[in-house]
């Protein structure tokens, strides 16, 4: 919940400065599923998609998950299928039907590597698809800025460090 949401009807206002993580043992006892790292994610992410990354994905005519796998075929300029899916954290029909239709408007390229059954789809950027990247990049950049940038560099540098380290343990 943002810092100025009211609770819920019937739910006291959420303690803003104490942590149930600070003291927290390894049975997790005393934490509630809204305390939960993985709702909390969740929930942080939703909201982020639809005030953050699908106003400006919307504005170059995008959905977020078109923009998503746009953004990580800029960056990498050609992926196999299977590490696209691993990348974009989507499920493989997300993945295909999202492709299908950037392949549709010219914005990826996609192609069958082998001649077996089990052919290695490549997907890849094309220079139409690279020029919207570099388009919406920049309000990108500053819609995530936006909502970084509402923590002081002590919080930010705190999240970032923690995420990446939460990323490493389970990768």
């Amino acid at each position: 919940m943002p810092r100025d949401a009211a609770p819920a009807q019937g739910q006291p206002a959420p303690d803003l400065t104490a942590s149930p993580w600070t003291d927290l043992d390894e049975a997790g006892n005393g934490l509630t599923v809204d305390n939960f790292l993985t709702t909390m994610l969740s929930q942080l992410v939703t909201v982020l998609r639809s005030t953050v990354t699908k106003p400006y994905a919307e504005q170059f005519g995008l959905t977020v998950p078109e923009w998503r796998i746009l953004a990580l075929l800029a960056h990498a300029k050609e992926l196999p299928f299977s590490e696209l899916v691993t990348q974009s954290t989507s499920d493989k029909a997300l993945v295909s039907r999202t492709l299908r239709l950037l392949e549709d408007r010219g914005l990826v390229r996609l192609t069958s590597a082998g001649n077996t059954p089990r052919k290695k789809l490549i997907c890849a950027i094309t220079e139409a698809g690279a020029a919207l990247h570099d388009q919406v990049m920049p309000l990108a950049r500053k819609g995530q800025a936006e909502v970084i940038r509402m923590l002081s560099p002590e919080e930010r540098e705190a999240v970032y460090l923690g995420l990446r380290k939460l990323l490493r343990a389970q990768g």
